[in-house]
C-alpha cells in the first residue's frame, strides 16, 4: 500500500509539472521582449545597455538611468493638459491590456505582478508611454511644439533635440529597453477619442484604430531613420520599436534566384571576399531599393542595397540580430544579410571597393573601423539552411569556379594587386611582343630566300 500510495503521489507531482509545462509555452508564445542572455551580450555588452533612459521594467530604477525620470513626467504632464482628458481616463485604458503588457514582458520579475506592483507597473507605463509619444513627437517637429514647451527646454526644444534626443534614440533601439506599441496605441486612442453615436461606434472605432496604429508604426520608423520605408497602412500594429524597425528594412519579399547549378554544400564554407570576386569579374552596384531584400546575382553582376555605416550600426543591428534569435517567427533576415557582409568584408580593402562602387556608405572613419565591426558582430551567427542569400553565395561560388573566371582571378591577383607588378606585367608583355616582333623579322627573309631558290629550281628549261 505505502509503495501504491508513493506512487500514487508521485505520478500526481508529475502530471502537475506537466500541466505547468504546457500553461508556461502557452504564456512564453506572448513574450515578445527579453533580456539579452550573457552569451549573446558577450560579444559587445554595452551595445544592449541604455546610457540615459529606460524605457519599460527591465532596467527601471538604473542609478545611471535616474535623472530623466524629471523629464518623463514633465512630459506626462504636457501630454495629459494637451489632450484636455483626466488622468483617469489613460489609466483604465492601459488597466485593461494589463496582462498583455506583462505578458510581453519575458521573465518578468514576479514584484511587478502583486498588489503593490501592479499599480506601479500602471504607472511606469503610462509615464514612460506618454515620454516616448512626446519626444518623438518633438523630433518630428524640430522641437518647435507650438509653445508648449519652453524654447529652452533641455529635452523638448530645438536645442535639446539635437543634442539630447539622439541619445534617446539609441536606447529605443535596445531590446530590453522595449515599450509594447500596444501602450502607445491605447493612449493615442484616449487622447484622440471623441463623443460619437451609438450607431457608428463600431465602424468608427475600428477606423480610428487601424489609422492610430499606422500612424504610431510610421511615426516610429520616422523618429528611427528617417530615410527607411515607411510601412504600409493596414499592415497592423507593430510589437515595439525594434520590430517594427526592423520589418521597415525588410519591405518587399526576396526574389528568390534560380539555383540551377547549385554548388554542394560542402563547398558553400568557402566565400569569397569582394576584392576576390571583383578579381573574378564579378561587378558591383547598388541595388534600386535599400530593402535588405534586395540582393541578387544575374550576369556577372551582384547587386544589393546601399549600406550607411555610422556609430548607431552596431548596436542597432545588434540588438536586431538578438531580436530574431529569441523571437520564434521573427525570421532571420537581418541576420543573414549581416553574415552576407561580413563574408564580402575581410578587410578594409573591401570596404574601400564596396564604397567606390556606392555600397558603404562609411561614416565611421577608417575603413578598417567598418571591417571590425562586421567581422565582430558576426560572432556565432546562425543562418537558416533555405535562405535565400545562401542560394546567392552558391551562385557567387559556382561564377568564380568558371574555368575562364579562376584563370582571370589569377592574373589579376598575381599581376595587377600592386603598381609594381602592374609595371613589371607591362614590361613583361613588351618585352615579349618585342621578341615576337624580332623573331619574325629574323625569319621572314629566311623563308623568301628559301622559296626565291626554290622557284629558281624549279623552272622549266627553254624550248
Amino acid at each position: 500500500m505505502a509503495s501504491g500510495g508513493g506512487k500514487s503521489v508521485w505520478m500526481a507531482e508529475l502530471e502537475e509539472t506537466l500541466s505547468e509545462a504546457d500553461a508556461s509555452e502557452e504564456v512564453s508564445r506572448r513574450h515578445y521582449i527579453y533580456r539579452v542572455p550573457t552569451c549573446i551580450k558577450d560579444v559587445n555588452p554595452k551595445a544592449y545597455q541604455p546610457q540615459v533612459v529606460s524605457l519599460g521594467p527591465f532596467h527601471y530604477g538604473d542609478k545611471q538611468l535616474q535623472p530623466m525620470e524629471k523629464h518623463k513626467r514633465r512630459a506626462l504632464r504636457h501630454f495629459v493638459r494637451r489632450a484636455n482628458k483626466p488622468l483617469q481616463e489613460f489609466a483604465a485604458a492601459v488597466e485593461e491590456v494589463m496582462e498583455e503588457l506583462h505578458s510581453a514582458y519575458l521573465d518578468l520579475d514576479a514584484g511587478w505582478r502583486d498588489v503593490d506592483g501592479r499599480g506601479k507597473f500602471l504607472a511606469m507605463m503610462i509615464v514612460d508611454g506618454c515620454f516616448l509619444l512626446e519626444v518623438m513627437r518633438a523630433a518630428g517637429h524640430g522641437g518647435k511644439n507650438h509653445g508648449d514647451y519652453s524654447p529652452t527646454d533641455s529635452i523638448f526644444s530645438p536645442h535639446g533635440v539635437l543634442h539630447a534626443v539622439p541619445y534617446i534614440r539609441r536606447d529605443m533601439l535596445m531590446l530590453e529597453n522595449q515599450l509594447p506599441l500596444l501602450l502607445l496605441a491605447k493612449l493615442v486612442a484616449v487622447e484622440t477619442s471623441r463623443p460619437m453615436s451609438n450607431i457608428m461606434y463600431s465602424r468608427a472605432w475600428v477606423t480610428d484604430a487601424t489609422q492610430n496604429h499606422d500612424a504610431i508604426n510610421r511615426m516610429v520608423v520616422r523618429f528611427l531613420s528617417p530615410t527607411y520605408h515607411l510601412p504600409p497602412p493596414g499592415v497592423g500594429l507593430g510589437l515595439h520599436p525594434v520590430d517594427v524597425f526592423r520589418r521597415s528594412m525588410l519591405y518587399d519579399p526576396y526574389q528568390m534566384p534560380k539555383d540551377t547549378h547549385a554548388e554542394p554544400e560542402s563547398d558553400m564554407n568557402v566565400i569569397l571576399s569582394a576584392v576576390q570576386l571583383y578579381e573574378a569579374g564579378i561587378q558591383f552596384k547598388p541595388s534600386s531599393t535599400d530593402s535588405l531584400h534586395d540582393i541578387r546575382f544575374r550576369r556577372g553582376v551582384l547587386s544589393m542595397p546601399a549600406v550607411f555605416v555610422d556609430d548607431s550600426t552596431e548596436y542597432m543591428l545588434l540588438n536586431m540580430m538578438a531580436f530574431e534569435r529569441l523571437h520564434v517567427g521573427a525570421g532571420n533576415d537581418v541576420t543573414a544579410f549581416v553574415f552576407f557582409m561580413y563574408n564580402l568584408v575581410d578587410s578594409a580593402k573591401d570596404v574601400a571597393l564596396l564604397s567606390s562602387k556606392g555600397i558603404i556608405q562609411n561614416s565611421m572613419g577608417s575603413d578598417k573601423e567598418v571591417a571590425k565591426l562586421f567581422n565582430s558582430i558576426s560572432k556565432d551567427v546562425v543562418l537558416e539552411p533555405e535562405s535565400a542569400l545562401n542560394t546567392v553565395h552558391r551562385q557567387l561560388n559556382t561564377h568564380v569556379r568558371k574555368p575562364w573566371n579562376m584563370w582571370r582571378a589569377n592574373i589579376t591577383h598575381t599581376y595587377f594587386r600592386k603598381p609594381t607588378s602592374f609595371i613589371n606585367f607591362i614590361a613583361a608583355s613588351a618585352a615579349l611582343v618585342v621578341t615576337i616582333i624580332q623573331t619574325i623579322y629574323t625569319i621572314v627573309p629566311f623563308y623568301r630566300q628559301q622559296n626565291q631558290g626554290r622557284s629558281t629550281t624549279m623552272a622549266p628549261a627553254p624550248i
